[in-house]
């Protein structure tokens, strides 16, 4: 029988060590809040009733103005104070605690706040007698994956700063300018006013890519923080539920995909 020696015992010890400082060094239980608190925190921030609402259109018509005249300034201040990603969160938090009901119900109110900050942007579009597309519209139209990289680990940062026990958290505001959730929604309003249809596809298809990888960060994050679940998943259902998560990815990324292969 082969006998572990003690440079062999130390040199495991070694990497058993390092192994447990990396994995420490990048941990998100460390400083997180606890899951109560990390609910009513994800589930107000994704009301579409009062403030929010009036947030929302206000951000819109910011964007709009900004996207107009080629401001980046003012364009990154709507993206400041848009309330559209606490929808996506609070989506994630639903699915990650297996409540379909609190799935649905903040879908449709995302749903809402898309079908308002469209129409808003629109009817901006339509009054304003800047009719061309500027720099900042077009730049908004073109997705690659870039953006989905942009928006998984926006969606990383964002989901990991709403949980941990600090309030005063200055992660989500860089979050909300990275992930650029508004100024795509303002193009489709600017292509629905002018009739420009394939600029609405390019940004509405970023919005997607957005969206999506945004919600995919915040239930993985949120499932590995073993929030509390409305009823305990069987494997079975575990596996199924993971079978969708990989359909559905693949299914956003296939435009993407296909347009590569094609220009290749």
């Amino acid at each position: 029988m082969n006998k572990t020696t003690d440079s062999e015992k130390k040199a495991k010890g070694e990497n058993g060590g390092y192994r447990e400082v990396f994995r420490n060094m990048f941990s998100i239980h460390e400083d997180v809040a606890d899951h109560e608190e990390i609910r009513e925190r994800l589930l107000s921030g994704g009301k579409v009733t009062g403030t929010n609402m009036v947030v929302m259109v206000c951000a819109i018509l910011i964007a709009s103005v900004g996207l107009n005249t080629d401001s980046v300034a003012v364009i990154i201040g709507a993206m400041l104070i848009s309330p559209l990603m606490g929808s996506i969160l609070a989506m994630g938090y639903g699915t990650a605690s297996n409540d379909l009901h609190l799935t649905l119900k903040h879908l449709v109110g995302f749903v809402m706040q898309i079908i308002f900050s469209v129409g808003a942007a629109a009817v901006y579009f339509l009054i304003s007698p800047v009719k061309g597309p500027t720099a900042q519209l077009i730049a908004r139209t073109s997705p690659g994956f870039f953006d989905v990289i942009i928006a998984l680990t926006g969606g990383i940062a964002g989901i990991v700063g709403q949980t941990r026990s600090d309030k005063a958290n200055t992660i989500i505001p860089g979050v909300a300018i990275a992930t650029a959730l508004m100024p795509p929604l303002c193009t489709v309003g600017y292509s629905l006013a002018n009739g420009e249809w394939k600029m609405m596809g390019g940004a509405a298809y970023l919005f997607i890519i957005n969206t999506y990888f945004i919600y995919l960060a915040a239930c993985t994050v949120l499932t590995l923080l073993k929030v509390p679940t409305q009823k305990v998943m069987t494997p079975e259902e575990k596996k199924r539920l993971i079978r969708k998560m990989y359909r559905n990815t693949i299914l956003v990324l296939l435009p993407m995909i296909v347009v590569l292969f094609t220009l290749n």
